[in-house]
């Protein structure tokens, strides 16, 4: 392929044939298919191109620590899940298409974040837009746009998309303005999009990180209109564990002196 083929190509955004040209005219030479069939595949090729790059795009914009799948879950070590329920809920898209809120409330370590980013994951590649955000950076950049006066084009974006994660709500308290800007954003996402929260706490004790049981009372009772509550309270830890003592085992808290009889 000479130069300004390549270019012409690279113009018109037809990638995969400018990267595969010399492949698909020693398959074509080869094979010789119709016109109709050699056209067809390399138009197909050229959109399967284009949604597999739109869709790392929108991964990388959701800004995923870790892009984790549900086929990774250890569901055999959370026994107390119920899996069948959890994999309809996930393949029917019930939670997309009903702008279902899903509270995921467990201890560190259960699985919780790591389920609710493969619903994330799942919604991000058949096409929403999602992120996934700390509570503590949420909060942080809710008030920072108010100083900066871009809290009603932040507000908006954050409303506006498909999916957001919000993760370890209640991990730090918010100041009083804070849980304003958190309450005014969830208002705007009710009934609007799915939004995912991963929390340490239940329902009866989001009092204590908000500190206003009015705005604690108008949130949960918009969320609580069409949610999905995952509870993994009493779900075991599945974080792998490496832990090397760096002291001899007299210093070691976990074993007795051998000289303690």
């Amino acid at each position: 392929m000479d130069n300004e083929l390549n270019k012409q190509l690279q113009y018109l955004g037809l990638a995969y044939l400018a990267d595969q040209w010399q492949v698909i005219h020693a398959d074509a030479q080869a094979h010789a298919p119709s016109y109709s069939r050699f056209l067809t595949q390399i138009v197909a090729e050229e959109y399967q191109r284009k949604i597999e790059q739109a869709r790392l795009a929108r991964i990388k914009r959701a800004k995923i620590p870790e892009v984790l799948v549900m086929d990774t879950f250890p569901f055999d070590q959370q026994p107390r899940l119920k899996k069948q329920l959890v994999m309809e809920l996930y393949d029917s898209l019930q939670f997309l298409n009903e702008k279902q809120d899903l509270v995921f409330i467990g201890p560190t370590g259960c699985g919780k974040t790591g389920l609710a980013t493969a619903f994330l994951v799942h919604a991000v590649n058949q096409g929403c837009r999602g992120l996934f955000i700390d509570f503590s950076d949420l909060l942080d950049s809710l008030y920072q746009s108010r100083g900066s006066y871009s809290e009603s084009t932040l507000m908006k974006r954050y409303a506006a998309l498909d999916i957001l994660l919000i993760d370890e709500l209640g991990y730090i308290a918010a100041e009083q303005e804070q849980a304003s800007l958190f309450f005014d954003l969830m208002r705007r996402r009710h009934q609007r999009g799915t939004t995912l929260i991963t929390t340490q706490l239940g329902f009866d004790e989001w009092d204590t990180f908000l500190h206003d049981p009015h705005v604690t009372a108008a949130l949960l009772d918009r969320i609580t209109v069409n949610c999905v509550v995952f509870n993994m309270k009493d779900g075991i830890s599945i974080r792998p564990k490496h832990i090397v003592y760096a002291a001899d085992s007299q210093q070691n808290p976990d074993n007795k002196n051998p000289t303690d009889t």
